[in-house]
């Protein structure tokens, strides 16, 4: 019946033929059968059946996570490209295009300070040069790691070559000791490191002594002869040949010798972080790593803390304290608390209990003495010339709230370990910060000295006002210095760490398995280059596939 209405239709219409007629009835009769089919059985909106969702979660993870590698090597692969391949510098010059004078700025040092200071600093303003007897940078903050090999000393350095190369104008650089600084020629006198001795003066228009400072024996006898530091990658490299050398000489001994107990026990002085740290990582390196390969040796030795305060990692708050003292006896680290060292011979250190007034015998095979810092010697000479009435510190140089030194202010500064100045300690996040400081000081100077140019240049009285007021504006621009302690991290070995951190208003302060990894990210985030982080992650992923190497 259908087909008959449609056929009458078409056929009235008079506009079709009668097999073109014939072939279209037919596939609307087709399509009328299987509508009716549909609607009968109940399926005309057919439900389209949806995947599971964790196959669609899945597949979308897989997606975006394949898109978010490949941006990640790329942006990796470029900026090794970077650091390795950097961009044409401009020259120094004597003098700006203007016909200004460029003056010179020597940075004394490569530490904390001084590298932070010359990667913030803007290189073309002035003439720069790098003075220092190491031509790299160590990252501190995990040279506790080096001794036992859980992470290798390259990993931890880069060169100051690199980084000056890095700036955008050119930086000199002289690997050379600072003898002297005369504050009122303004000339730093340096000698040459390596097998002859190169002399020579430079002049400076502004000095920065970033020095660092050296070890303090505190005058007690023996320390300076019998001990070892840990405070470059030589004492690292020299503590790491002791340990080994004393566990394959105690391997040939009988167990029962005292010779082989003594040889078997590592005291370190001092348990401030490097302290600590260095003996979480030695008791991993035993646990870990000796156990497998020497399981009778590793069960002997014994490591020590000694310290003359009561607590260690006492710039922590007590329950973190008492966390890591609790966990280092736990492992086995013997904790000698109120413990002052009075004495240091080839094979004991004698000592006196602060409570009992007692004096205590300590055998040991390996001291490493992880405590005090003293002025190095150009430091020293600077003091002396300066007199007294302005440098009367022992700690370091004496500096004011902008970090110019007392009795030279204007042309010389000083940053780090080697300044002294109320509230300030000597670590690495203080001297970072006071080299940023000071980059943004030298820009302003800058500026200054080139309105002060102008005004030379210029006959309009109303101009040399109207630059007289900005150069005053400026002046007043440079703040005080404002130290912002984002809080500690310590390691404290079996996988835990301990962080007291405050960012933004909101602190953390925690303990634990979750803390390490933190720890771990954030040592990673503050590696001074890509290429650093790079290495540091790799030797973590190697001690935890394949453990330590045993050999020295």
């Amino acid at each position: 019946m259908f087909n008959s209405i449609i056929r009458k239709n078409l056929i009235s219409s008079g506009k079709l033929t009668l097999q073109k007629q014939n072939l279209i009835l037919k596939n609307q009769s087709k399509l009328f059968s299987t509508s009716l089919t549909k609607f009968q059985t109940g399926s005309a909106n057919p439900i389209i059946k949806k995947k599971p969702f964790y196959r669609r979660a899945g597949r979308a993870i897989f997606k975006y996570g394949l898109i978010g590698s490949f941006l990640g090597i790329v942006y990796v692969s470029y900026a090794l490209y970077r650091e390795s391949n950097p961009r044409k510098q401009t020259p120094q010059s004597a003098t700006f295009e203007n016909g200004s004078k460029r003056k010179t700025i020597v940075i004394l040092g490569s530490g904390w300070g001084s590298i932070s200071l010359l990667k913030s600093l803007d290189t073309s303003q002035y003439n720069v040069i790098v003075v220092s007897p190491r031509n790299y940078f160590l990252f501190t903050p995990l040279l506790p790691s080096t001794p036992v090999g859980t992470v290798e000393l390259k990993s931890i350095i880069e060169p100051v070559r690199s980084i000056a190369r890095r700036s955008a104008s050119e930086v000199t650089y002289f690997e050379a000791d600072a003898l002297a600084v005369d504050p009122t020629k303004k000339t730093v006198h340096i000698k040459s490191v390596g097998e002859k001795d190169y002399e020579t003066d430079l002049s400076f228009d502004y000095l920065v002594v970033g020095v660092g400072a050296q070890p303090t024996t505190f005058n007690i006898p023996g320390v300076d002869k019998y001990s070892s530091f840990l405070k470059e990658i030589s004492d690292a490299q020299d503590i790491r040949l002791k340990v080994m050398n004393s566990i394959e000489q105690a391997a040939l001994l009988e167990q029962d010798d005292p010779e082989r107990a003594r040889l078997l026990s590592f005291v370190v002085v001092g348990g401030g972080p490097t302290g600590a740290e260095f003996a979480a990582e030695l008791r991993d390196y035993v646990d870990q790593d000796l156990s497998k390969w020497m399981p009778s040796i590793s069960k002997e030795i014994k490591i020590s803390i000694v310290e003359a305060t009561p607590h260690i990692l006492s710039m922590f708050p007590q329950n973190l304290i008492d966390y890591s003292q609790d966990l280092f006896t736990k492992g086995g680290i013997d904790l000698r608390l109120k413990t002052a060292v009075k004495k240091v011979d080839e094979t004991t250190i004698y000592a006196e209990n602060r409570d009992t007034k007692e004096m205590e015998s300590i055998p040991y095979g390996v001291l490493v003495w992880a405590t005090g810092n003293a002025p190095r010697p150009v430091a020293k000479n600077l003091m002396e010339q300066l007199g007294p009435e302005k440098q009367n510190s022992r700690r370091g140089l004496v500096i004011n709230d902008k970090m110019e030194l007392v009795g030279a202010e204007g042309s010389i500064y000083a940053i780090g370990d080697c300044a002294f100045y109320p509230g300030l300690f000597p670590t690495a996040q203080v001297a970072h910060q006071e080299g940023d400081y000071l980059a943004t000081v030298f820009e302003k100077l800058h500026k200054i000295d080139q309105l002060k140019f102008a005004n030379e240049s210029i006959n309009d009285a109303n101009k040399i006002k109207s630059n007289n007021t900005k150069i005053d504006k400026l002046y007043k621009k440079i703040d005080k210095f404002h130290y912002h302690h984002y809080g500690s991290l310590a390691y404290i070995g079996n996988e835990q760490a301990i962080a007291d951190v405050t960012v933004n208003g909101y602190s953390f302060k925690g303990a634990g398995a979750m803390t390490f990894l933190f720890w771990k990210s954030a040592y990673l985030g503050m590696c001074i280059s890509l290429r650093n982080k790079f290495l540091v992650a790799m030797d973590w992923c190697k001690v935890y596939f394949i453990g330590r190497d045993s050999s020295i």
